[in-house]
């Protein structure tokens, strides 16, 4: 750090009783009193470099009222002892309250040559704004006084002075010796090339007041020169310090938002105005800034009850990458402390709704064709080389953003799988995420499965319709083998999703097995009709067939199989009882059939034998002695 130092004198100031006085041989002949404090000083020294007291000792000679002098006792005194010529030290902790008591006593040039306005003047252009850790320190104390340093363009000047430092290569800084990335005196070479590391001033400046820090971003922004990237990590830097707490103390934070206390109120409104201030700070680039912290910002804003545009512009950034998004970062705390809900939904909801929104605006993904048939073909070879990148380009658009919605159909079916556990997540909110996702972004409903079957499991509640409308996004043809067996034996599913469970499971096995040639075993023809109705492909033994997916659950809601090497005793039971119970469904399949025979049909068709084989024979015989259609 820089310093200068002024006058050669002894300090001669001394404290008598609750006075200040200076040690001289000539009696004190003026009352000076300064904010609560009262000074006894002599006119010749003062009257010569001050302008001010000049005029207002014309006015009182004896005494004089300085009541709201800028930086207080401290800053006059450093003044009154510059007028006696007794040594004082401005370094970038002081400069800006002597500046300042400087302009408010009129020490200018007009009452005396070289006078301490000057000569600040000097050491502040020549010294302060050269050095990288001076500037940053004398704009942090400007909040003391911020009309004065805004007047004395001392604040506008410090922030350029950053600014184009950031700007300029890091080499070119003079960086002091208490900067951030300090080292030894005898390595200089060192502190040198710690500089020249990307970023390296975004430690710094997030000392600064969200004010200060703003105005100092902003003026980085615009020189053009600094990628969007590094502007993005800084802001990270400045939020992680600043914002720890909120994060980790949530319900503390949620009662001070809705507390009435002037001081909490204050606090909460502070929060909330780095918060925005960061969202502002933003750029505009995708990849400036991760998923993650974005919706970190998401959360804080949840928290501190931010405006519905900063918490609407996060979502509509969270939407254009929430492919890279994890469970966790999705799981946002709702907006008041007292929420009945663990989690917002809503918001996700929000965040889902503008990607999809954003994914239908993907370029087209074949080349458009030219109308005029007679060309050059010079012109025509350049224009099909064109149309051909133009192609390209569209089609790695287009499969990258059909490999986002694959990865976000995973990422809604874990997040399902969290927030299932909620006992009072609403049905309706369910049902809106899980739909939300479009069909072909699933390559396998096992996750989905796994959501619904917590979900079940944590509102054992629910009436049968409202077990079928949770269930209605389930596709079956996509559960794998694994998940069609623990469906079989799910008690809470409704009755026709367990049917068309063992129904496809089934249908998966008939269509794989052989006969003795090798060959695929030829179906009748009515089941062939069926399966191709479900868009079954009987003649494709791995048509059907998906891989099962990965995800984290608790211990309780992994799938067990054990106990079923019987398919008929234990998958027969689950079925009869979901037949038995289920008269809703028993109803409308007897509808279906004048003679009341249709049930028990449909019972036997269910009740799932030993082999495929005979269970098609045994359907095939049933369609064969009813003219009517059994519909499933």
């Amino acid at each position: 750090m820089k310093f200068m130092k002024l006058g050669s004198r002894p300090d001669t100031f001394y404290t008598s009783e609750d006075l200040r006085c200076v040690s001289s041989e000539v009696s004190s002949d003026y009352t000076i009193h300064v904010s609560g404090s009262k000074y006894l000083l002599h006119k010749f020294p003062l009257l010569s470099k001050c302008l001010r007291l000049q005029r207002m000792c014309s006015e009182s000679p004896e005494s004089i009222q300085l009541p709201e002098f800028p930086g207080g006792v401290e800053a006059f005194e450093l003044c009154a002892k510059f007028c006696y010529g007794i040594t004082i030290t401005i370094s970038a902790y002081n400069i800006v309250a002597a500046r300042c008591a400087a302009e408010y006593l009129q020490m200018s040039e007009e009452v005396e040559k070289g006078n301490l306005v000057y000569k600040l003047e000097v050491f502040f252009n020549s010294c302060i704004l050269n050095g990288w850790r001076d500037s940053i320190v004398t704009l942090q104390t400007t909040k003391a006084f911020p009309l004065w340093s805004e007047d004395l363009a001392i604040t506008s000047r410090c922030i350029e002075a950053i600014a184009s430092k950031v700007l300029s290569h890091p080499s070119k800084v003079c960086l002091s010796h208490s900067h951030s990335r300090r080292v030894r005196d005898d390595d200089v070479s060192s502190n040198r090339a710690a500089a020249t590391s990307r970023g390296w001033w975004a430690e710094d400046i997030a000392e600064l007041g969200i004010d200060l820090y703003w105005r100092t971003m902003i003026a980085i922004k615009s020189g053009g020169k600094v990628p969007a990237s590094l502007i993005g990590d800084a802001l990270r830097v400045y939020a992680s310090k600043w914002l720890p707490t909120l994060q980790r103390n949530r319900k503390l934070v949620g009662k001070k938002a809705g507390s009435d206390s002037d001081s909490d109120t204050d606090t909460s409104s502070k929060h909330r105005l780095l918060l925005e201030s960061i969202i502002s700070l933003l750029p505009a680039e995708k990849a400036a800034v991760s998923c993650s912290f974005l919706l970190k910002l998401l959360k804080a804003a949840n928290i501190l009850n931010a405006s519905a545009s900063s918490k609407m512009e996060l979502a509509r950034r969270v939407a254009l990458q929430l492919e890279e998004a994890t469970v966790s970062d999705l799981l946002i705390p709702p907006m008041s402390y007292k929420s009945e809900m663990l989690y917002d939904v809503d918001i996700v909801a929000t965040i889902l709704e503008q990607f999809m929104v954003q994914g239908q605006t993907s370029p087209p993904t074949s080349p458009l064709r030219g109308k005029k048939g007679m060309m050059d073909r010079r012109r025509r070879s350049r224009s099909a080389e064109n149309i051909n990148l133009e192609f390209q380009e569209s089609r790695r658009s287009s499969s990258a953003s059909h490999s986002s919605k694959l990865k976000v159909a995973k990422l809604v079916d874990g997040y399902l799988q969290q927030i299932a556990r909620d006992v009072n997540l609403p049905l309706s909110k369910f049902v809106t995420l899980a739909e939300s996702v479009p069909e072909f972004s699933r390559l396998d409903h096992d996750d989905l499965y796994r959501a619904i079957d917590i979900y079940l499991k944590a509102h054992k509640n629910l009436n049968k319709s409202e077990r079928k409308r949770v269930c209605r996004v389930l596709d079956c043809k996509k559960l794998s083998m694994e998940a069609c067996m623990h469906a079989a034996q799910n008690e809470m599913l409704p009755l026709r999703v367990v049917v068309q469970v063992l129904f496809y499971e089934q249908a998966r096995a008939a269509a794989a097995t052989t006969n003795g040639e090798g060959k695929m075993t030829e179906l009748p023809s009515n089941i062939k009709a069926l399966l191709a109705a479900h868009n079954i492909d009987p003649s494709n033994p791995n048509a059907a067939a998906f891989s099962t997916t990965t995800s984290v659950a608790a211990p309780e809601d992994q799938w067990s199989v054990s106990g079923l090497k019987s398919p008929k005793s234990k998958l027969s039971g689950t079925l009869r009882s979901k037949l038995a119970e289920d008269e809703e469904v028993d109803d409308r399949f007897m509808n279906q059939d004048g003679g009341g025979r249709t049930p028990s049909r449909f019972k036997a068709f269910c009740a799932i034998p030993g082999r495929p084989k005979k269970m098609f024979s045994k359907f095939l015989s049933i369609n064969r002695n009813s003219n009517d259609k059994t519909v499933i």
